[in-house]
């Protein structure tokens, strides 16, 4: 009963909620997930009342993406948190925090193409004029199997740092990025990569909810619900819009999504989970909020 209880509510018995979050990247430039970790931590700290203190840590050693999942997959593994754009398979293996960490911002995707290419995306109108050009993503990531579902050409690439040279070299023409990823990456690579420039006058839209996952194992369930307690509580008390705006906002305002031709895809692979009836927790690209 006592254990019970303890687990329950762990700040009672004084007990320290532990939490480690994969390294991608030995790269110093690779910053994408710096604010999801900014929204974990803050989640945590909004429940520290009611679940008591916490350590957040990153692993030592970097990880590919088939080894993240690969870790939590194991009991007892490096990790037991990871966030990453949702798939029906993703929420079969590993509890899902159904509360997109950025709104959906991941969905508004813009182009990192090499500036000579520049003339052919200026013709673009129609998702049939961008099915002749050839889009790069990860190996595995969900983008992949939904580009393809469109009838979009992907070339896929090994490495996350990898991509960037390959396109370069013209293995493929497009690069899919998030809004603020392709700003900030265009920023970090600009001079190992100076003929590659963000396309100005494309977006292309799809659902796509960013999630925490946990193992579905007992301490799994704990790490979830708090995890989804905290995000609640920033949800309600404009913490997580306030976040939002820190790291996403110049990104937002400078992309200037008014101005730009929207290609709608849908996403078929959505789940009937998926919360799109809670307008509160995804973007809004007239407000920029």
């Amino acid at each position: 009963m006592l254990l019970a209880a303890c687990w329950l509510a762990a700040g009672s018995c004084g007990a320290v909620t532990r939490l480690v979050y994969p390294l991608t990247s030995v790269d110093d430039a690779d910053s994408r997930y710096d604010y999801d970790w900014a929204v974990l931590r803050v989640a945590l700290q909004k429940t520290a009342a009611r679940y008591g203190p916490f350590e957040l840590h990153q692993s030592p050693q970097a990880m590919s993406p088939p080894r993240v999942t690969q870790e939590l997959l194991t009991p007892g593994g490096r990790i037991n948190v990871f966030a990453r754009a949702t798939s029906p398979e993703l929420e079969r293996q590993f509890l899902p925090v159904r509360l997109p960490i950025d709104k959906g911002l991941l969905g508004y995707r813009m182009f990192l193409v090499r500036d000579e290419d520049l003339p052919r995306f200026a013709a673009v109108r129609t998702l049939d004029d961008l099915r002749e050009l050839r889009a790069g993503q990860g190996k595995g990531w969900v983008d992949v199997s939904l580009l393809r579902g469109a009838g979009l050409t992907v070339v896929e690439g090994t490495s996350y740092t990898g991509l960037f040279a390959m396109l370069n070299a013209g293995r493929f023409d497009w690069f899919s990025r998030g809004i603020d990823e392709a700003q900030r990456e265009w920023r970090e690579r600009r001079l190992t990569y100076p003929g590659m420039t963000i396309e100005p006058a494309l977006l292309l839209q799809y659902p796509l909810p960013l999630y925490f996952f946990l193992r579905r194992d007992a301490e799994g369930q704990q790490l979830a619900r708090r995890i989804t307690d905290g995000m609640e509580i920033m949800i309600r008390d404009g913490s997580l819009n306030a976040l939002f705006q820190q790291y996403k906002g110049d990104s937002i305002k400078a992309g200037k999504l008014s101005g730009r031709r929207v290609l709608h895809l849908k996403n078929p692979h959505l789940t009937t989970e998926t919360p799109l009836s809670r307008g509160e927790l995804w973007f809004n690209p007239i407000t920029g909020k």
